[in-house]
């Protein structure tokens, strides 16, 4: 099927899934120093919900899991406030205009960090190249080097991910981006001491306790996807799905089409 946005043509029958599957098997990868999701039948004394042990018609599983910590997921926020702010009261569009680019963070003391320099030259070399972003962008996917494929399955807890300088963050918030999706399990460093100097920076809070006017509202953070190097970089289409939770973060399932 074939859809037009603004005279852009894309096959909706050719979706590129890049969002990591929530398992309760130790291929999911975690970070934040919780255990794997568990995926578990109901049990009512000797009754099971699931159909293989005899005693139910259905399969009926309660799910534990926590969306920051167990694979991809989309923030508003709301994760960083000290008011309530839903995903799913600010995430009220799911088709955008997005750019993908690979960069390879730099080596900063101990740390790899994803600075306003690489992105600018990731966006320089890109299709379509400017050295900025176009104004038709309202998304942002920024793939990480190396890109192995144990991304999907990996154990982030105390291993120190690279991260996303504050200063890229602003320049990503000041080339109008209200949609930043990332393959870490944060935009931030692990251990920062709560600064979360790049979360405050995209959607400029000012006051995690008194929020200011013009703090973004409507930008969401989408982290831990995975973009095989089969993708090429350059101009999507990205429609960026989330289930209806009223929490800072939901699950979510980024699919992008070529334009």
């Amino acid at each position: 099927m074939i859809a037009k946005i603004n005279n852009f043509e894309i096959d909706l029958s050719k979706p590129i899934d890049i969002s990591i599957p929530l398992t309760n098997t130790d291929e999911n990868p975690i970070a934040w120093y919780i255990e794997k999701p568990v995926i578990e039948p109901v049990v009512f004394g000797d009754w099971i919900g699931k159909v293989s042990e005899g005693k139910s018609s259905t399969n009926f599983n309660n799910i534990f899991f926590n969306p920051h910590g167990h694979g991809t997921h989309t923030e508003c926020l709301g994760h960083i406030t000290n008011d309530f702010y839903s995903i799913n009261q600010s995430l009220k569009q799911f088709f955008f205009f997005a750019k993908l680019i690979t960069v390879e963070p730099d080596k900063i003391d101990d740390d790899f960090v994803i600075t306003k320099e690489l992105i600018e030259n990731a966006l320089s070399t890109s299709p379509e190249a400017s050295g900025s972003l176009s104004v038709t962008n309202e998304a942002l996917i920024i793939r990480t080097l190396p890109n192995q494929n144990e991304k999907k399955s990996r154990k982030y807890s105390n291993t120190n991910p690279p991260y996303l300088s504050e200063d890229a963050a602003i320049f990503i918030r000041e080339s109008e981006i209200q949609h930043l999706l990332i393959d870490l399990p944060s935009v931030d460093k692990e251990h920062d001491e709560g600064k979360l100097l790049a979360h405050k920076a995209f959607w400029n809070v000012k006051d995690t306790h008194n929020l200011n006017s013009d703090a973004r509202l409507n930008a969401t953070i989408t982290e831990m996807i995975y973009v095989s190097d089969e993708i090429e970089d350059g101009n999507y289409i990205l429609n960026l799905q989330i289930a209806s939770f009223e929490n800072d973060a939901s699950p979510s399932k980024p699919i992008l089409y070529k334009i």
